[in-house]
């Protein structure tokens, strides 16, 4: 039953995300689309709440996989999707969820997939929305164009988030590790292309959180 009531509230929970991301499109829709980015990340907290199984823990994310890639390929969703080719960034999204949920629980650890997409969400998110709000210096690694105040804010949030769930799981070395955790996140970010950071970051951060504890 906590399972099924998991589903229910999950699946209310991003219908409203969905729903509320319209109201921001008066903003534009890069910020309507990190809205909903950054929002849904809390998945990974809710279904840790929730789920007490693999089978359980991978039906929404497998859900959204086809979902996402309908969407992208018929425009079904326009919050989440940009105009121009952007990658398979949405459906990478859905993906890396998925693959946690596989992971963590054959390992009998889905705590640990909570940080991954934390950072992925509030951390990359709020770093597109900074790096293009503050000026600040730009640089290219590979065809990836970045910039310094968008990369700190991936660092520094990846940071935080590393430290209080580190903390929460009694981690020895808690902040080298959490430095380590942010470093790799922020290096990924830099380099992944056309949403391709939506699942390196996330799997990443979840060995290396698997590793940590």
């Amino acid at each position: 039953m906590k399972n099924l009531i998991g589903i229910i509230i999950i699946s209310i929970y991003i219908a409203i995300v969905l729903a509320s991301s319209k109201l921001l499109n008066k903003f534009g829709e890069e910020a309507s689309r990190k809205f909903v980015h950054i929002m849904l990340s809390n998945y990974a907290i809710l279904a840790y709440l929730f789920f007490d199984s693999i089978v359980w823990a991978s039906i929404l994310p497998l859900a959204f996989v086809v979902i996402n890639s309908l969407s992208y390929k018929f425009k079904l969703v326009k919050s989440i999707e940009r105009e121009e080719n952007d990658g398979f960034g949405t459906i990478y999204y859905a993906l890396s969820l998925f693959i946690i949920a596989i992971f963590t629980y054959l390992v009998h650890m889905p705590i640990i997939g909570i940080l991954g997409v934390l950072i992925m969400g509030y951390g990359d998110g709020f770093a597109a929305i900074i790096g293009t709000k503050i000026k600040s210096k730009k640089y290219k690694i590979g065809n990836a164009i970045k910039s310094v105040a968008g990369s700190l804010t991936m660092f520094f949030i990846s940071l935080i988030l590393s430290i209080i769930l580190f903390k929460i799981l009694g981690v020895n070395y808690l902040i080298l590790k959490a430095l380590g955790i942010a470093i790799i996140s922020t290096i990924l970010e830099a380099i992944s292309i056309k949403g391709l950071d939506n699942i390196t970051v996330p799997l990443a951060v979840t060995v290396l959180t698997f590793l940590a504890v």
